[in-house]
């Protein structure tokens, strides 16, 4: 930390948790403002569903949704940028998780998993979620190097990849059907797989699936392997009412079992939360959260688009709505 990012009062304006698109946005729109902020973002993890820092971008090979790359960029590029943004503006940038929050405190008590407490008069929430996974080996290692495992259809169904080949989906939900759907556009077959013997989406997504004539559901079947060395080329299946086992030749497999948002560490803080722990602001359009200073941004409070640029769209508002909550109390 240079002098001229020294904080003489030892309360930090805005501290911004989490590194994903809403993180770095956050905190280029913060610096810019001469907020001073720092990121924490967060202990890279030893599983790749939960790998910090950079969010579920990190996982995404090819990024050719993002506006103004029109060649595209990796995940961990984009990511790179972003930060690399962020600190040009003079953004401090810490390697630690934020493990508790004191939100009643005024101003903010956090405390780190390096075992600092630190103070702030605004904090944002941006540390994303993850998807759910199958936990397979061969799974997360595909998914890691780009290898056709994917758990985002609109984040990567379009890709050279996935076109004319295909395809699967795993799960039952509205999610996985909007996924199986948007993918029969490119692929020659999508194959939704599900467990049980009906599909928990609502009838008009199953209407929607059935109409196609390049889906088919395979029922009462789970994945228990995936096929492929640098790609994928199937995956082995168990049906779970007959023990009878298959193989599915298909070059992508989409998991769309639900996202879980990064929020557990904020439980019992009085931040208010859906059931699925989605951060809830009260106010439509807006970052702010029910407790005066908490701004949320990204993932961890969008159950419903997930996408980098939603995200970013995010960070942008909480920053500026902190900002000006700054500016009423005087803080500059």
């Amino acid at each position: 930390m240079n002098e001229s990012q020294s904080n003489p009062s030892n309360v930090e304006k805005v501290v911004i948790i989490g590194s994903g698109p809403a993180g770095w946005t956050a905190a280029i729109y913060a610096a810019r403002a001469n907020l001073n902020p720092v990121v924490y973002e967060g202990v890279p993890k030893t599983s790749p569903a939960l790998m910090l820092p950079g969010g579920q971008l990190m996982l995404t090979t090819e990024v050719e949704n993002y506006p103004g790359f029109p060649e595209g960029k990796t995940g961990p590029e984009l990511m790179e940028d972003f930060k690399k943004q962020a600190q040009r503006f003079g953004t401090r940038i810490l390697t630690q998780d934020i493990t508790e929050c004191d939100f009643k405190s005024q101003p903010t008590v956090l405390k780190t998993s390096g075992g600092d407490t630190v103070k702030a008069h605004a904090v944002i929430v941006a540390t994303g979620a993850t998807a759910n996974w199958l936990g397979l080996e061969n799974e997360m290692r595909l998914a890691q190097i780009g290898g056709g495992v994917s758990a985002c259809a609109v984040c990567d169904g379009a890709l050279p990849l996935f076109r004319n080949q295909p395809l699967a989906v795993v799960g039952g939900g509205d999610t996985a059907l909007e996924e199986a759907t948007y993918l029969t556009k490119f692929a020659s077959k999508v194959y939704l797989i599900h467990r049980r013997d009906e599909l928990r989406a609502s009838k008009v997504m199953q209407q929607r699936l059935f109409h196609s004539n390049k889906a088919e559901v395979v029922w009462d079947s789970v994945v228990t392997d995936v096929i492929g060395d640098e790609k994928v080329s199937g995956v082995k299946l168990k049906n779970v009412k007959t023990n009878k086992e298959s193989t599915l030749d298909i070059k992508g497999l989409f998991i769309a079992i639900g996202h879980t948002p990064a929020t557990g560490f904020l439980k019992d803080t009085g931040l208010e939360m859906d059931d699925k722990g989605y951060l809830v602001m009260p106010t439509p359009h807006r970052s702010m959260t029910n407790l005066p200073g908490v701004f949320a941004a990204g993932d961890c409070a969008d159950a419903v688009y997930r996408q980098a640029v939603t995200a970013a769209g995010m960070g942008c508002k909480a920053a500026i709505d902190a900002e000006r909550w700054l500016g009423e109390k005087g803080i500059h």
